[in-house]
């Protein structure tokens, strides 16, 4: 039986077949860990049927792989969202610093991501170059006097 190969599915399904081999799964015990049916796997990695966003989370999750690759692979998501979401996600996944300094941290990535959208879209800059920033100098010590 020929394979349709919708847009990117085909690419999707290689590489959902990849993926699988790679963590050693049949499609069997794949399907089974992501709670899909069998023949809709195969399908899949056929590149017969598109799966939805849900389905494809349940078998990245089974895989212990990113949903977002798989949302980019099937072309749910572009590449630049999916990286902005991975990060995000970092972010909040990171035990060593607490809530507020997550929200913190996003505040700030979002604020650059917007400057550097609008940046892009006005052209060129028309100050210096970008560069090292230069060291500040050193503050004066309070029990020097100060020089003249």
């Amino acid at each position: 039986m020929a394979s349709l190969n919708v847009g990117n599915l085909g690419n999707l399904g290689d590489y959902l077949r990849e993926q699988r081999r790679t963590a050693q799964l049949s499609l069997r015990q794949l399907a089974e860990a992501a709670g899909v049916s069998n023949p809709y796997l195969s399908q899949i990695e056929r590149g017969l049927r598109k799966p939805s966003a849900e389905v494809l989370q349940q078998v990245a999750k089974a895989l212990r792989i990113s949903a977002e690759t798989l949302y980019v692979r099937a072309g749910i998501l572009d590449e630049k969202e999916r990286e902005e979401l991975e990060t995000r996600a970092v972010i909040l996944a990171d035990p060593s610093i607490n809530e507020r300094q997550k929200q913190v941290l996003l505040q700030i990535y979002d604020s650059f991501r917007k400057e550097n959208a609008a940046e892009a879209a006005s052209g060129p800059e028309s100050g210096p170059a970008p560069g090292p920033v230069p060291a500040a100098a050193p503050a004066p010590d309070a029990d020097e006097p100060p020089s003249s």
